[in-house]
């Protein structure tokens, strides 16, 4: 199927699709007319990457653990180095929600410093 199609039946627009391909995510091969030709895997595939990167995976942790993805949701296998990989973006997000609770802490704080010289000026 051309990438129009693929697009069509994944929701995922053309250009998305393109930099799945250059990122190592999506295979295509070419036709003689130098467009991308994907199999019926690729809907599939596609689906994957979107349920991964939903999680708050990169592109480069996807491209990792898509051998041991199965199915649309998608289910992972335990291949080597997998929880690994997937425990080190846990602890990444981690601190980045410990440092966005820190800042709206602060932020709130300010607003209840300002909101009480509103109120007293």
């Amino acid at each position: 199927m051309r990438i129009g199609e693929l697009s069509h039946r994944t929701g995922v627009n053309a250009h998305q699709l393109r930099y799945y391909e250059a990122q190592g995510l999506l295979e295509a091969t070419r036709r003689a007319n130098g467009y991308r030709d994907y199999n019926e895997n690729a809907v599939l595939r596609v689906k994957q990457i979107r349920h991964l990167l939903g999680a708050g995976l990169s592109s480069e942790d996807i491209a990792y653990l898509l051998p041991c993805v199965t199915g649309e949701a998608p289910h992972l296998r335990g291949c080597p180095d997998l929880l690994t990989a997937m425990r080190s973006r846990l602890t990444r997000l981690d601190d980045q929600l410990t440092k966005l609770t820190q800042s709206r802490n602060t932020l709130a704080a300010y607003i209840t410093t300002a909101e009480q010289t509103a109120e007293d000026g």
